[in-house]
């Protein structure tokens, strides 16, 4: 599918995004170099920044299309969104995700009140067919996590609007790249603006989708992933995306999983995050590739939601995806829950502070 984003979503996003999400924190961090700031997504009321899309998205449905409900497919972070936004604006919503989708990122889901689906294949393009099939005959509206305008504008045209008024000499986004709707967005965005900065966009070497696509000059919407760490950026991309892409001129870059593990240790040990695989492949390109001084470097900080197995097994030196998902130290039931908790706790502080602003 074909699209463009125009002016109107992106307004229309910045309305829907304002009223339920957070403004997130844009920080220093001279531990990558200079002039380079993170903007933390990971402080969204979900843990992604992909419930600006789903809000967006929602916001925009139709009366008739409400009534009937969205369906969406997920490694988990759309998912999220999806049922943040629906439990927002009075929507009922089923979210398919894949069998290795990482637990937080399930019970999130649910808690937001939308219904899970747990698929028996791994990886997002299977969720996706299976979501696109149970929507054929019941006239549910599916909420694809990249391929649709409006939550492109929503998740990145909003999100570097807020940039652009937060920082006046942004020279260079780096930005995590799956589907590429985030990378989209904030494309359109920037031109809208006028704004020149430079886009790269970083993949896991496991999921090189766009990478590929742009290269050999046709959009791969399906894709076969390795074993991964960035499962948030697994699968396909959409066309729309790539043609967004090139017209940007965008620097796409891969990493491996080890520079993946060892860049979400950095992040828990030198910036105090914790970060999710998907997030952390920007701050791995940026650790091999520091800029030169000049103007400022951006790093998008996509999430947080990574399975407590997976933290303690990667912040104890594992590197292998694989290893670290079977093998790391589980997570008590308990601490799973006291964890949900903590998020809806969060977000209903994040609420009050919305209100009172």
């Amino acid at each position: 599918m074909s699209w463009a984003i125009e002016r109107e979503h992106l307004e229309a996003a910045s309305r829907a995004v304002g009223a339920h999400a957070v403004r997130t924190a844009l920080v220093p961090a001279s531990q990558l170099g200079p002039n380079v700031w993170l903007k933390l997504e990971s402080e969204q009321k979900t843990g992604s920044f992909k419930v600006r899309g789903a809000l967006a998205r929602l916001a925009a449905l139709a009366p008739e299309e409400r009534a009937k409900g969205v369906v969406a497919a997920s490694a988990g972070n759309h998912g999220l969104g999806v049922a943040f936004a629906a439990r927002a604006l009075g929507v009922e919503a089923r979210v398919f995700v894949p069998r290795d989708a990482p637990m937080v990122k399930r019970e999130g889901i649910a808690r937001f009140g939308a219904r899970v689906e747990v698929m028996d294949e791994p990886g997002y393009d299977a969720a996706e067919a299976r979501a696109r099939a149970a929507v054929a005959n019941t006239g549910e509206v599916f909420v694809s996590p990249y391929d649709d305008p409006w939550v492109a504008a929503g998740n990145g045209g909003t999100l570097a609007a807020e940039i652009f008024g937060q920082l006046t000499d942004v020279g260079t986004f780096v930005i995590p790249v799956g589907g590429g709707g985030l990378l989209a967005g904030i494309a359109a965005a920037a031109c809208h603006m006028g704004e020149k900065a430079k886009l790269v966009g970083v993949q896991s070497e496991a999921s090189p989708a766009m990478t590929r696509s742009l290269v050999d000059g046709r959009a791969y919407e399906t894709w076969d992933s390795e074993p991964t760490f960035a499962e948030g950026l697994e699968g396909g991309v959409a066309a729309g995306s790539v043609e967004r892409a090139k017209a940007a001129g965008v620097q796409m870059h891969l990493v491996s999983e080890a520079a993946i593990a060892e860049a979400m240790r950095f992040a828990g040990a030198k910036l105090g995050l914790r970060i999710e695989g998907s997030s952390a492949v920007a701050i791995a390109h940026l650790m091999a590739n520091p800029p030169a001084a000049g103007p400022a470097t951006v790093v998008v900080v996509t999430g947080k939601n990574v399975d407590e197995r997976v933290w303690r097994a990667v912040m104890a030196g594992e590197s292998d995806p694989l290893r670290a998902k079977i093998t790391g130290p589980a997570q008590p039931l308990a601490a799973a829950e006291s964890g949900a908790e903590s998020a809806s706790e969060s977000e209903s502080e994040s609420d009050s502070e919305s209100e009172a602003e």
